[in-house]
């Protein structure tokens, strides 16, 4: 059984040590880093998973960043224990992200985007890079992982560049 709860809950420590087995001490070099460099990830739309005896298992992050002047959220890491893979948490944190998201009224929360896998986000939860084509980052990045997610009816600029949000408001 696992329960989703705001990252908050989780000391930044664990938090960081998780990413650190996740992905590698050399993450911070990574595009994404660079993205949120001078924000804080956003309280209302950062989660992470426990078990039943309220272990931390894994976390979402969300970041506050622009495309030009367009409010967006960017989504990720999403991270898991190695041990707890393949068991549907990174699902479950990325599930619970995109109903609070559709549920928010913060800046940039009906326009997610990120760089991931777009085979299992977009089968899974409707991100595309069809709007990104002509979207610009400081760092590499392979086109056709930089995805977004739209509320029905939100429309976002087919060029410019994505921006940490440096003004963004805790939410």
């Amino acid at each position: 059984m696992v329960s989703i709860v705001p990252l908050s809950a989780i000391p930044d420590a664990e938090v960081e040590a998780l990413l650190d087995r996740a992905f590698g001490a050399d993450r911070h070099g990574r595009t994404a880093y660079r993205l949120r460099a001078g924000t804080r990830c956003i309280p209302a739309l950062s989660l992470a998973a426990t078990d039943a005896a309220g272990r931390f298992l894994g976390s979402v992050q969300s970041w506050p960043v622009r495309l030009d002047d367009d409010p967006l959220v960017m989504v990720g890491p999403v991270a898991v224990e190695p041990a707890h893979q393949q068991h549907g948490i990174g699902r479950a944190l990325m599930t619970a992200l995109i109903a609070a998201a559709d549920a928010s009224a913060l800046p940039g929360a009906d326009a997610l985007m990120m760089i991931g896998d777009p085979e299992y986000y977009g089968r899974f939860f409707g991100f595309t890079a069809d709007a990104t084509g002509g979207w610009s980052i400081d760092g590499p990045v392979e086109r056709r992982r930089l995805l977004a997610r739209l509320r029905p009816g939100r429309r976002v600029a087919a060029d410019g560049a994505i921006l940490p949000r440096t003004d963004a408001p805790a939410g």
